[in-house]
């Protein structure tokens, strides 16, 4: 007596899921697309342009255009270097410390050495940065004390540096006249038209944004922010990823100090002062979960550029200075509560799902 084996019947496809056979799905991909939080940033950015562009046409004239770009530039560097943080659950409040503490070390060694190579100048900078964000890390990763209050408190230790560092040094002050015109003219120059600070914020973001997608290392800080306790069952080293993020972050905080010496020349101990809450902002606005494990780089970089744009537009459109602070904070508000919203949405799809599965 034989017996034939049953047929085999293909398992049921999960609710939502596509099926086994469908490779590209272009209507997917087109809903994926707009409601992908990067996608609202944009076209924010798309209808401040617009309305602008309506009551004064000049606004992205040639000149006009040049100095958004410029502007824009150090804080989408600044936002490259603190998503890699908020992504795993922290955040660094003292990078316009750091900023400001980079330009001037970088203005010392112009006025000391004025024939050091543009290269060298790029790597002492990163590398001065690089110290402050380890000093942050190491407290955060190491110490466990929440990012929090670390950079709360290294914000100002890193300003009061600058301020000694100034007094003592008797140069209060150091002039675009003190420092090269080879480096001053860096801050002005263009590469096909666009200035060379945004292709080097370009090529931050690229570099950013393709480690923490391509690469396991930033993967794993995605892993971090969703929940740190599982991540480090699963065989992550949560403390030294943290830490790496943490010295990326000063890195690119000590490269932003660079190109503000050589875009703004006057250098202080004042210098990046109030940056920090912008670049939270940016990164908040552009999609990144303040409480991690979720957003991009590029939507960190498209907030920066949006936050730039608002501050140039808004008084073409005769809003006035405390509208624009405002008008931020609200923006930073909508983010937080979006989140939440999109947090609770997900958890209510995944519980329906289990119980459709059992």
């Amino acid at each position: 007596m034989s017996t034939e084996a049953a047929p085999r019947t293909p398992p049921e496809t999960p609710p939502g899921a596509e099926p086994p056979g469908r490779r590209f799905d272009v209507g997917g991909l087109l809903r994926r697309l707009l409601v992908a939080r990067e996608m609202g940033v944009l076209l924010a950015l798309v209808l401040l342009l617009g309305v602008t562009l309506s009551a004064n046409p000049r606004f992205l004239s040639g000149q006009s255009l040049r100095d958004l770009l410029l502007g824009a530039s150090i804080l989408v560097v600044l936002a490259a270097g603190q998503a890699m943080v908020v992504i795993t659950k922290n955040v660094d409040l003292s990078v316009g410390s750091v900023l400001g503490l980079s330009a001037y070390a970088t203005g010392t060694l112009l006025v000391a050495a004025p024939g050091t190579p543009l290269p060298l100048v790029v790597l002492f900078g990163m590398l001065f940065g690089a110290v402050c964000g380890l000093v942050n890390g190491a407290v955060v990763a190491v110490a466990g004390v929440p990012s929090l209050v670390v950079t709360l408190g290294t914000l100002y230790v890193f300003r009061g540096l600058d301020s000694i560092w100034a007094s003592a040094s008797g140069r209060l002050q150091i002039n675009a006249a003190d420092l090269p015109a080879g480096f001053t003219s860096a801050g002005t120059e263009a590469l096909l038209g666009v200035p060379l600070l945004a292709v080097g914020a370009i090529i931050v973001v690229l570099a950013v944004g393709d480690h923490l997608r391509s690469y396991r290392s930033g993967r794993e800080l995605y892993a971090i922010g969703s929940d740190g306790a599982a991540a480090g069952l699963s065989g992550i080293p949560v403390g030294r990823r943290v830490l790496t993020a943490f010295v990326v972050n000063g890195m690119l905080a000590g490269l932003a100090g660079v190109m503000y010496a050589a875009r703004f020349g006057t250098l202080d101990a004042t210098a990046g002062t109030g940056l920090e809450l912008q670049v939270v902002a940016a990164v908040v606005i552009g999609g990144i979960a303040i409480t991690g494990g979720s957003g991009t780089v590029w939507g960190a970089a498209i907030g920066a550029v949006l936050l730039t744009v608002i501050g140039a537009a808004l008084p073409q459109l005769g809003v006035s200075a405390f509208w624009q602070q405002a008008s931020i904070g609200a923006l930073i508000l909508l983010a937080i509560g979006l989140d939440r919203a999109l947090a609770l949405r997900t958890a209510r799809r995944l519980r329906r799902w289990d119980t459709r599965a059992t």
